[in-house]
């Protein structure tokens, strides 16, 4: 028997039993050449932790910082904060391109219940009997449930109510940054301007 069909038959067979071998166990992941990239070695958040005093792991922020990023809005969520974001002024400027990602930002968060129009009327208030109150942003009866009329809101109050929402509608702040809720403002600003 020639020499080369016997390693090329003891090459065949090794490589079958050690598949054959690899199927026996179904919960098997096979060989791990790396175990520490599996295993974390960090602590988990819940998880208690003797480095700290209090054991805990997840540590409140030390007193007068801010996360990287953040943006700090002064005015409350109430009635008087709601007042005193009339004098806001929205920082950018009135582009196309602002106005483009505005309608961007209202179209995948607002359209929803206030339509693609902002006549209140979005497909989650035509789905659903039960929504009612959404306010068209041009009707001239069209009243915030706050006071005053829809079509003339300033620009602060627009942005007050989608950093902290109201009845039904819920906050956007976690969604939307700053700038893009002050690029939203600036489309539903144009929308109170449709007669």
């Amino acid at each position: 028997m020639n020499k080369k069909y016997i390693v090329y038959a003891t090459l065949i067979v090794l490589v079958s039993v050690v598949m054959l071998s690899a199927c026996s166990d179904k919960r098997s992941t096979g060989l791990e050449y790396a175990r520490n990239m599996y295993d974390p070695i960090a602590y988990n958040q819940d998880q208690p932790n003797k480095n700290f005093a209090n054991g805990a792991t997840a540590q409140t922020p030390p007193a007068n910082t801010d996360p990287i990023g953040f943006v700090k809005y002064e005015l409350a969520n109430t009635k008087e904060g709601y007042e005193a974001s009339a004098a806001l002024v929205n920082p950018l400027p009135l582009t196309e391109q602002n106005l483009l990602e505005g309608k961007h930002f209202y179209t995948v968060f607002c359209s929803p219940c206030h339509g693609e129009k902002g006549d209140g009327q979005g497909h989650i208030v035509k789905l659903d009997k039960g929504i009612s109150g959404v306010p068209s942003y041009h009707a001239a009866d069209a009243v915030s449930s706050r006071g005053g009329a829809m079509n003339t809101m300033p620009a602060g109050k627009v942005y007050h109510t989608i950093m902290y929402g109201l009845n039904a509608m819920g906050s956007h702040a976690s969604q939307l940054t700053p700038t893009e809720r002050w690029k939203v403002v600036m489309y539903v600003q144009q929308l109170q301007k449709i007669k």
